[in-house]
């Protein structure tokens, strides 16, 4: 069983849905079924058939997300001295060299990622050419849309 690093907000956030999946979407899905078992023949019952679907699919992610939980390597950056360098769970400002725009990006494990949240995975590519960096030092970036060019400006452990 390989640990996985997550954040504290990372844990927090899969326990919540956790919590939500098991309190209030699985007695909802179980009221949803009995109504459509009460409908009569189930063969031909397409809301049952919907319902269980739903019910699949919740429980996987229910399982899913124990999984997650149970390999969790929590990693508290609050708690670690900021030396200046890019690690995982920190905050990086960075500016694009091409478009001269700045952006801000949290490195984070790959169950946490989001890039509409700039939330970036730090096996990414963005993740892993600012892992080790420090303020000031230019960062190249193979990307499928081709290569970026960024310059750090900030590191926060926050």
């Amino acid at each position: 069983m390989n640990k996985e690093p997550i954040t504290v907000e990372g844990l927090e956030n899969l326990k919540s849905e956790l919590n939500e999946l098991k309190s209030v979407k699985r007695p909802s899905i179980v009221a949803a079924i009995a109504e459509a078992r009460s409908h009569g023949d189930l063969k031909e019952n397409a809301e049952y058939h919907a319902a269980k679907e739903q019910q699949a699919q919740m429980e996987s992610r229910v399982i899913e997300i124990n999984d997650i939980i149970a390999r969790a390597n929590v990693i508290d950056i609050t708690k670690i001295e900021n030396n200046g360098n890019v690690i995982f769970g920190s905050t990086v400002t960075v500016q694009d060299l091409e478009v001269n725009k700045k952006k801000t990006y949290k490195i984070v494990g790959k169950d946490e990622a989001d890039i509409s949240k700039n939330l970036i995975y730090f096996k990414s590519p963005i993740g892993k050419a600012l892992i080790g960096k420090n303020i000031e030092d230019m960062v190249i970036v193979q990307t499928p849309s081709g290569e970026k060019k960024f310059k750090i400006l900030n590191i926060k452990y926050i």
